[in-house]
């Protein structure tokens, strides 16, 4: 099953993902650097700085900067990852930045995580957001 992660709402994106991976299903998720993130951006800088300073350098946690490992991370929030079923789901999911010739096929259209859903106009781009925090595009 391949997603256009474009346009889309990050977390509503994430349970799906989450849920089809755990029934069994291989999910690519593609062009996940124009996927959104709803909020103020003062906000949203703020909330994932805040997790990058937790923990130590060399023990973690460690969280990802890259638009395709940010929105794996995320989906892997979504999961029960601490089980085997969670990672085994975990492993079905791979995330890109662009378009990859290797992965073809129609991609599918997850109107729930639509971003006109909305109530407000205050959203980032994955991309933005992952700039920010110091990731290098």
């Amino acid at each position: 099953m391949i997603i256009d992660a474009k346009d889309k709402i990050v977390g509503r994106l994430a349970t799906f993902v989450a849920k089809q991976a755990l029934l069994g299903e291989r999910v690519y998720i593609v062009n996940c650097e124009k996927a959104v993130i709803s909020g103020g951006r003062k906000d949203i800088v703020e909330h994932y700085i805040k997790r990058l300073e937790l923990g130590q350098p060399r023990q973690g946690p460690v969280f990802p900067r890259n638009p395709d490992r940010f929105v794996r991370r995320i989906v892997r929030g979504m999961l029960p990852f601490k089980t085997r079923r969670g990672r085994t789901a975990h492993g079905r999911v791979k995330c890109y930045t662009g378009h990859p010739e290797d992965v073809k096929g129609d991609a599918i259209d997850v109107s729930a995580a639509y971003m006109g859903k909305l109530p407000n106009v205050k959203y980032m781009r994955v991309n933005d957001v992952c700039r920010l925090i110091g990731g290098k595009q």
